[in-house]
């Protein structure tokens, strides 16, 4: 009797376990929401010192139709403040070292010009973010002199400056009126230029508590995104909408430099959601100012595939990011210290990126920030060569198709999810998919379908 009586506590016992277990594992924090309008948003990083021979507010402001109509949704603008001319790197200095937090950079226009600038994009239905340098200063911004005891020191009294930047003096968050100042400073540009969140600078470096209070009080008056120039998950829970996506830049290069092949990319692409909070999302990139400057164009980095790799950073779960002149395409490293305007000509790369930012805000399987920001893997007659999956949300369904060799493929489908009748995106053409009927791919084709 003993026994049979223990032997049911044991078993009730594991019946609690399991429950507990299959609760927990379905317990997902959810990270703080953002605005309604990100959640199809494809992001454009504006460069305005480089944008045009001008190198105004004024002058950017005639490329905005041209922007909204290639589905542009948020422009992300590189820092707008005035430049330090202590230690000055270059003729004009890092856009990142900071001389004034409440003024605008005179090279660029007024004030007025960049308010200006915000209602031209709203009326467009466009949003507006702003870079913001939370981490360091220049060395000639009055709070130096002013508030000496807001920055880092050295044993011998002297500011240091993060890593080699020495244009730079690295502020101490441990200081309570440091940390509220740069959160009345945030709320002052968004009260007065009406602009819609942040893009925040190497947000990382930053204690998290200190993002966490000051998107609470950016919400409080009015919905924010955030952007965290950061790959960090503890970011992601109360500060930030979404960070950066630097390990799928990393794995697109590995790919093309044929170190990993398409399953293995798969593979990273299928786990990595796993690391941020439910309702984040991270930003997919194959260029910004950082790569284009320091490390080279697209072209450099992905020759003939580069559009292929564009195709993943827009179809795969995140916001796709595109800068300054990759629609042309980009053809040059831009130099970050001086004057070096972008060539525009033929706008290339308008359409290729209009089909998938248009795709991207009509069809919710493509949506980023939700419960479904998952691929499904679908199997093709090349794993090695090919990639091939699905992003699904209700009735709504896209495959995308990717040969990421530079050899041309005859792919065979059998897998019957992906099954039906489909328009080819950049075709515009009715494509059956079944494993009777194979497709062609160039070397780095892609072909992208919608589900009837």
């Amino acid at each position: 009797m003993k026994m049979k009586m223990r032997n049911t506590i044991l078993v009730l016992m594991a019946l609690v376990v399991v429950f507990v277990l299959s609760s927990c594992s379905k317990s997902v924090e959810k990270a703080r929401p953002a605005p309604s309008w990100v959640k199809d948003a494809a992001i454009y990083e504006v460069n305005i010192r480089q944008y045009t021979p001008e190198g105004t507010f004024n002058a950017f402001s005639e490329h905005l139709p041209r922007l909204q109509e290639m589905g542009v949704k948020i422009l992300w603008i590189m820092p707008i403040h005035p430049i330090g001319d202590t230690n000055r790197k270059g003729s004009l200095g890092s856009y990142y070292s900071i001389k004034d937090y409440y003024a605008i950079n005179p090279e660029f226009g007024t004030f007025d010009d960049f308010r200006s600038l915000v209602n031209e994009a709203h009326k467009l239905g466009m949003y507006v973010i702003i870079d913001w340098v939370a981490n360091h200063s220049a060395f000639d911004c009055s709070l130096a002199k002013e508030h000496p005891e807001w920055y880092k020191h050295a044993p011998d009294g002297s500011f240091i400056s993060p890593y080699d930047w020495t244009d730079v003096i690295a502020f101490d968050y441990s200081n309570p009126q440091l940390r509220k100042y740069m959160t009345e400073t945030m709320k002052w540009w968004l009260k007065e230029t009406s602009i819609d969140g942040f893009r925040c600078d190497v947000a990382g470096l930053i204690p998290v508590d200190f993002w966490e209070n000051t998107r609470k009080a950016l919400d409080s008056i009015k919905p924010v995104f955030m952007l965290a120039e950061a790959d960090t998950s503890a970011l992601m829970f109360n500060a930030f909408n979404a960070g950066y996506n630097w390990r799928l830049l990393d794995k697109m290069v590995q790919l093309r430099q044929g170190k990993i092949n398409a399953y293995q990319l798969l593979s990273f692409i299928e786990d990595y959601p796993n690391d941020y909070p439910q309702g984040s999302f991270k930003m997919n990139f194959t260029s910004n100012h950082d790569i284009n400057s320091w490390t080279g164009t697209e072209q450099e980095l992905f020759g003939d595939a580069a559009l292929t790799m564009a195709v993943i950073t827009a179809t795969v779960p995140g916001m796709p990011l595109i800068y300054s002149g990759q629609e042309e395409p980009a053809a040059k490293r831009l130099k970050f210290f001086d004057k070096d305007t972008i060539h525009f000509a033929q706008y290339s790369n308008h359409d290729f990126y209009r089909s998938l930012f248009e795709l991207k805000k009509r069809n919710s399987a493509l949506w980023h920030g939700e419960d479904h920001d998952r691929i499904i893997p679908v199997q093709s007659s090349d794993s090695t060569h090919a990639m091939v999956f699905l992003r699904q949300h209700k009735n709504n369904k896209v495959l995308i198709v990717l040969n990421l060799s530079d050899r041309p493929l005859t792919l065979s489908i059998p897998d019957k999810k992906a099954e039906g009748k489909y328009n080819e995106i950049f075709l515009n053409v009715m494509v059956n998919i079944s494993p009777s009927e194979p497709l062609e791919l160039e070397p780095w084709g892609f072909r992208v379908f919608e589900k009837l």
